[in-house]
């Protein structure tokens, strides 16, 4: 299994327009961080988390050409919008790609992109062609690949992380139920949220993310959806054996 981090930022993306600050204004190719998302490959299958709103660059980037399934986490702008950039994975696909998440994280995607997911002829260059799948907290199957739903808390809102083999994403989140951690138990790598230094109340900080890699207890974990806050060469002096920030084009194989 390969893991690869198309993007490790926040909403606003590293840098942020305008933002004088020494990190986004670093020369430092691993302060630059596109709006958090991942590809996953097994054997042939390819799954991606999320659809940014900088998927197309962080696509061409990492040289994906195929997808099988999307997992979404939630529908936030940063981690949706860039879902029209998946037609065309379906001309590379020649089908239909399957899409997976909460019930009511699917109907505001439906609400959202209407003309995706209704009847409609549209003209131009065409829609992406997508099936949504309902997920109910119990492992599912993407071609014979088990995916096991861990439900989080962002803020009130509950929020899709995912297993797959010995690997977790936890994206988005300030909370973490206690029948979750036994989904994630005997991990090889985590992946956590870690917004900022300071609390937020939807995202986790970097010291409530700590706490929580100490609760699950994975080999090695790495740090996603930061901001400008921090520095990464600052930020991986800081912490912990065994914990680092990930960055964009890191690639995890398991």
């Amino acid at each position: 299994m390969k893991i690869t981090v198309l993007g490790c930022g926040t909403s606003t993306g590293v840098p942020i327009i305008g933002c004088p600050c020494a990190v986004c204004t670093s020369d430092n190719e691993k302060n630059k961080r596109y709006r958090s998302s991942v590809y996953i490959e097994i054997d042939k299958t390819k799954i991606l988390i999320d659809t940014t709103p900088d998927f197309r660059s962080q696509a061409l980037e990492n040289s994906i050409k195929i997808i099988d399934a999307v997992l979404y986490t939630h529908p936030h702008s940063d981690h949706l919008n860039g879902i029209d950039e998946l037609r065309i994975f379906n001309f590379w696909k020649q089908g239909a790609i399957n899409i997976y998440s909460y019930k009511e994280h699917l109907d505001e995607i439906k609400k959202r992109f209407s003309y995706i997911f209704d009847d409609g002829k549209i003209t131009g260059g065409g829609k992406p062609m997508l099936v949504p799948n309902i997920v109910d907290d119990k492992v599912f199957k993407i071609n014979e690949i088990e995916i096991i739903p861990v439900k989080l808390y962002h803020g009130d809102m509950r929020n899709m992380g995912v297993r797959i083999n010995n690997f977790a994403y936890l994206t988005d989140c300030n909370s973490i139920p206690d029948e979750s951690y036994k989904l994630m138990e005997n991990l090889d790598v985590l992946i956590i949220d870690a917004l900022r230094f300071r609390k937020h109340p939807t995202h986790f900080s970097l010291q409530e993310a700590l706490e929580e890699i100490d609760k699950i207890k994975p080999k090695f974990a790495y740090l996603t959806h930061m901001t400008h806050d921090f520095d990464y060469e600052e930020l991986l002096k800081q912490l912990p054996v065994g914990v680092e920030p990930a960055y964009d084009g890191l690639e995890i194989k398991l």
